[in-house]
């Protein structure tokens, strides 16, 4: 069975910056995507970041680009999303997903995804 369990987040001063984590397990993820979302009290959930297992195929929602970096490390079955220069709006609960690479999709809805964790709250404060 699928697993993904995210950690990393917390609450920080505008401008800092966190790392978010999402460790995998249940299956082989070569040819798997990992995706962030984040959703915000009273909003949609909103697609913030994907990256295939492999490495490649990386994408960023217009709102964090330049400000976030997605990874992985393979040999520990973890994502990352690197986020600096946090603001008051980047403030949500963060989740990560996976599902299979689908070739020439670019994967940023949330039905592109099969498996989710459980979310991890980041508040940034002004």
């Amino acid at each position: 069975q699928v697993q993904l369990v995210e950690s990393g987040g917390g609450l920080v001063q505008a401008g800092g910056s966190l790392r978010l984590s999402c460790a995998a397990s249940g299956r082989t993820f070569s040819n798997y995507v990992v995706g962030w979302f984040r959703q915000a009290p009273g909003r949609e959930r909103e697609f913030v970041a994907t990256i295939r297992w492999t490495g490649g195929n990386i994408y960023y929602a217009d709102s964090v680009k330049g400000r976030f970096t997605i990874s992985r490390d393979n040999a520990k079955n973890t994502g990352y999303l690197q986020m600096n220069s946090l603001k008051p709006e980047d403030t949500a609960v963060y989740y990560c997903a996976s599902a299979p690479f689908r070739f020439g999709r670019l994967q940023r809805e949330q039905s592109d995804y099969e498996y989710w964790g459980q979310g991890t709250q980041v508040t940034v404060s002004s």
